[in-house]
């Protein structure tokens, strides 16, 4: 079930959000008004020169004759599927100093704010204005705040909204040139459907943007991109310019790449996708849940778990609780029989192998065969969808000298991989693959990879890095645990602890970002697309320790989906096509009065 279409999205949505973005941007007061002899910042305001200067999402933007405020030409920018029409532009200001932003605006939904202030980041909004209307908000920039971005933005399947004299006064920042062309630009290895991309930063540039066959599609303020929906089996060219509040430089030299032939697919999910993980084999203090008695809230249901008869064997047995442990457990024939229910109401249905006890390791070939066999063996007597990777602990080990993820040697890693690999053979396209790691084995790579330790560190710390490289096309989702693993570096070099909107928004940020290896800029791990990764979190305090409450899961959304609620850490991109939210686990969300799944479905629009 597709949760798309402006009336069930926004009513959902408009209670917190009025609340919201009225605290940040109508109710914004606290800095004072710009002085009389400030100067207007903002580059091409009233869009005379069409889109010089601005920057719009998805070529959702132009320049257009009617309807204008003031001048011939005013702004009307598009939302279209999961794109809001974001028009934006970084402008040169002096820190700790009093801003006006003000524009003039018509249409559907509009929202005004401007980000990286050092501050609060602020946004005013109006709805559906029949005539100009004139939006304002203030902000102060902080202390050490040399630029800041402006921006405007529609709301996702609304119509198109117009802007025209838009202004930014206050104190004008020191002189700026336009930045020199990035050097340095690499493709990384390619899917059928997406090109990661990797620069060398260009001093006083405070935006890139990536050209694909002389067409821009896409801007970043980071040093690395991933150009998303291309065509299976084609060779591109793709460049990159810099830009600051001066101007756009001219274009890198080239980088070409070629699309592979195979592809993971979304597999049937819905644009924004609930996964979940239901006890059915065990029992514990959250109580048993009846496959029947999962609500339709959730669209990926992970059985837990396939365990293996021992570490090494590679054979995965599943049973259901027994009535003794698990009272009110279903029978096998109703069980199978509510799996078939879900599914044909669009739910996936999945087996999770591992889990907390749960060792496996694939030494050998005989092991992975035997795993690929019994594996099969429980998705056909159950009629499951495919298969979620829960290994942690010792199941994925790098002690054997691995020091390059795109081209392991462990046995454990190698064999893995080609197990996945035959599955998805067997069961074609429609196999869906996701994968529950935990921090430790992935994010933890930006820092420790390799065959020792350094400082202490587990040499297995980034162990799931190649089977997730080597398995992206086929992945449909990554959804790694934020919870059990204390504080963890993001990409600005700071530790991020659990529990907060900042930790969820850095660790997902590496994923849909990219970053280096332990440190090492020629092996950059390539970004995740959107629509392959979701958020990981506890559903209660009993479940996890890590537990978020909805209101910080909400920030963490709104930053890397929309830009705002960002907080301290600041993201390197925006991704309104992110897929969503799993959580450990159905049975604890239950116990917790379905706080979680309900915070989902208020945001998203159930």
């Amino acid at each position: 079930m597709a949760r798309t279409g402006p009336p069930v999205r926004f009513t959902g949505l408009l209670a917190a959000f009025s609340a919201a973005l009225l605290a940040l941007g109508g109710l914004v007061a606290s800095a004072p008004a710009a002085g009389a002899a400030d100067a207007d910042l903002a580059r091409n305001g009233g869009f005379e020169a069409g889109l010089d200067g601005w920057n719009c999402t998805g070529a959702s933007g132009a320049a257009v004759t009617t309807p204008v405020r003031s001048g011939s030409s005013a702004l009307r920018a598009t939302p279209a599927g999961s794109d809001n029409a974001r028009c934006s532009q970084t402008v040169t200001v002096k820190p700790d100093s009093a801003y006006t932003l003000s524009a003039w605006v018509q249409g559907g939904y509009v929202y005004l704010g401007a980000s990286g202030t050092g501050t609060t980041d602020v946004s005013t909004w109006t709805q559906s204005a029949g005539a100009y209307k004139q939006l304002t908000t203030t902000f102060r920039t902080g202390a050490a705040t040399t630029s800041v971005t402006v921006h405007l933005h529609g709301w996702y399947g609304t119509p198109a909204y117009y802007a025209d004299d838009l202004t930014l006064t206050g104190p004008g920042g020191g002189p700026v040139t336009v930045p020199a062309a990035p050097s340095g630009l690499r493709a990384g290895a390619a899917t059928s459907s997406s090109v990661p991309l990797s620069w060398t930063a260009s001093s006083g540039a405070t935006g890139y943007h990536v050209y694909r066959n002389g067409t821009k599609v896409l801007d970043t303020t980071g040093t690395s991109a991933t150009v998303t929906g291309l065509a299976a089996s084609t060779a591109y060219s793709f460049q990159v310019t810099a830009s600051n509040a001066a101007g756009e430089s001219g274009r890198s030299a080239a980088a070409a790449a070629t699309t592979t032939a195979g592809g993971g697919g979304n597999s049937g999910l819905p644009a924004r996708a609930l996964v979940g993980y239901l006890h059915s084999s065990f029992a514990n203090g959250s109580g048993y849940t009846r496959m029947a008695d999962v609500p339709d809230s959730w669209d990926v249901i992970n059985l837990a778990f396939g365990e293996p008869t021992s570490v090494t064997s590679g054979d995965i047995r599943f049973s259901l609780c027994p009535a003794a442990e698990c009272p009110g457990v279903e029978s096998e024939a109703e069980f199978k029989a509510a799996i078939k229910a879900k599914q044909a109401a669009g739910k996936k249905v999945l087996i999770s192998i591992g889990g907390q006890n749960g060792q496996v390791q694939l030494a050998s070939t005989a092991a992975r065969d035997t795993f690929v066999s019994s594996v099969s063996r429980i998705i056909d007597t159950y009629g499951l969808d495919g298969l979620d990777i829960d290994f942690e602990g010792h199941s994925l080990s790098l002690n054997t000298g691995d020091t390059d993820f795109r081209s392991p040697t462990s046995p454990v890693i190698v064999n893995l991989i080609s197990a996945v690999k035959s599955l998805k053979a067997r069961y074609g396209a429609d196999f869906v693959l996701t994968m529950a790691p935990e921090t430790f084995f992935v994010q933890l790579g930006y820092q420790y990879y390799g065959s020792g330790p350094w400082g202490g560190q587990d040499p297995r710390a980034g162990a799931y890095l190649p089977v997730i490289h080597a398995l992206r096309d086929d992945l449909t989702l990554l959804h790694v645990q934020d919870y059990n693993s204390g504080s963890v570096m993001g990409l600005d070099d700071q530790y991020h602890s659990m529990g907060g909107a900042d930790f969820h928004i850095a660790m997902t940020d590496m994923l849909l970002t990219g970053f280096p290896v332990a440190g090492d800029r020629t092996r950059v791990f390539p970004a995740l697309r959107p629509e392959q990764v979701a958020i990981g979190l506890p559903a209660s305090t009993q479940a996890g320790n890590g537990h978020t409450s909805p209101a910080e899961v909400t920030k963490a959304l709104n930053c890397l989906t929309k830009k705002t609620d960002c907080g301290s850490y600041q993201t390197h991109g925006t991704w309104s096509g992110l897929r969503g939210l799993m959580t450990w686990s159905i049975n604890w969300d239950r116990f917790n009065a379905w706080e979680f799944s309900k915070n989902f479905d208020a945001y998203f629009g159930s």
